[in-house]
């Protein structure tokens, strides 16, 4: 969809006008190198499960109360997973170089490798991520490596710290990141079905556009800017504007349009709703969160910076809870 469409996603809901709304480093990896199924299995598997779950906590904390709200068998697996992609994700912001970047990468990149062999490394993540998939051989089912290996991939390629050159480029950040690991997610739940796969990678797309946008007042602190550069072109925006935290409406016009490519892609998964498995809907209970966001920014106008959108929602568990309980997404 052209970037000047973009909008045209919501109706008339923009407010004073027309149209749609008027760190510390972490290692490298395990202490120690011994690589044995035996050995993480046994002690070195010690407390590998409350790593995950508090990492999760403290790095995720959204991604952590949708995981409580899966069915018990699959919470841990859930767990890992989405350890897995929070210890990727942290490395670009942890490293001062690329090049440390690229080896942490190639270590994740093996220890996969290692995880598909039964041989491990004794590193919590890499422990837990191993029993998802024994746990999953047992009902028969498989854990997609290259789903795994598809994350760390696109992760690896963003290490180079540039701005997407346009929408395409970001939902295709999002996809091979955020769908992917919706797709382990309903692997985990047993689910295989077209349309779930169909909703997961919308939902996984308006996750990453949120995600960029969310993550700009941080990323400008640090004079970054990584939105979409066709659409800041499109309505005359630099880079600088977004450092200089500029308000002007043409400022707010971008934001508006990369949502509403968010709002647009999360329309879409709702419309399979009667289509999808109700054993997958757990999978996507951050279409609440993302919901949440949305409504927040349209409520300051896009002021991508308005101090109301780096506050917690303290409700979100509540929220959460309910949307799980009415079974839907």
């Amino acid at each position: 969809m052209a970037a000047s469409m973009l909008g045209w996603a919501w109706g008339p809901l923009r407010p004073g006008g027309p149209g749609v709304w008027a760190r510390g480093r972490r290692p490298l990896g395990p202490a120690g190198s011994g690589r044995s199924v035996a050995a993480a299995s046994g002690a070195g598997g010690a407390g590998t499960d409350r790593y995950c779950l508090e990492l999760l906590r403290k790095r995720d904390y959204e991604g952590y109360l949708c995981s409580l709200l899966l069915p018990t068998e699959s919470r841990s697996s859930a767990f890992a997973l989405r350890a897995f992609n929070v210890e990727l994700a942290q490395i670009k912001d942890s490293v001062s170089e690329k090049t440390i970047g690229l080896i942490r990468m190639q270590f994740w990149k093996k220890t996969v490798d290692d995880i598909y062999s039964d041989n491990p490394p004794r590193q919590p993540v890499a422990v837990e991520l191993w029993k998802v998939k024994k746990k999953i051989a047992v009902k028969r089912h498989n854990l997609t490596k290259r789903w795994l290996m598809k994350i760390i991939d696109e992760r690896e390629k963003n290490l180079d710290d540039k701005a997407y050159r346009n929408i395409q480029e970001l939902e295709n950040y999002a996809e091979n990141t955020q769908s992917s690991l919706l797709y382990l997610t309903l692997e985990v739940l047993g689910v295989k079905d077209l349309h779930a796969d169909h909703a997961a990678s919308h939902i996984g797309k308006a996750h990453g556009i949120v995600t960029c946008l969310r993550a700009t007042p941080y990323h400008t602190s640090r004079r970054r800017v990584f939105l979409p550069m066709d659409i800041c072109m499109l309505h005359g925006v630099s880079q600088e504007d977004f450092l200089r935290k500029n308000q002007d409406k043409n400022v707010r016009d971008v934001i508006y349009d990369i949502a509403s490519q968010a709002h647009l892609h999360l329309k879409h998964a709702r419309s399979l709703h009667k289509s999808v498995p109700v054993k997958a809907f757990p999978a996507f209970l951050q279409t609440v969160a993302l919901e949440d966001y949305l409504k927040k920014i349209q409520q300051v106008n896009f002021d991508i910076f308005h101090p109301s959108l780096q506050q917690k929602n303290t409700l979100l568990p509540l929220s959460l809870y309910i949307q799980s309980w009415r079974r839907r997404y």
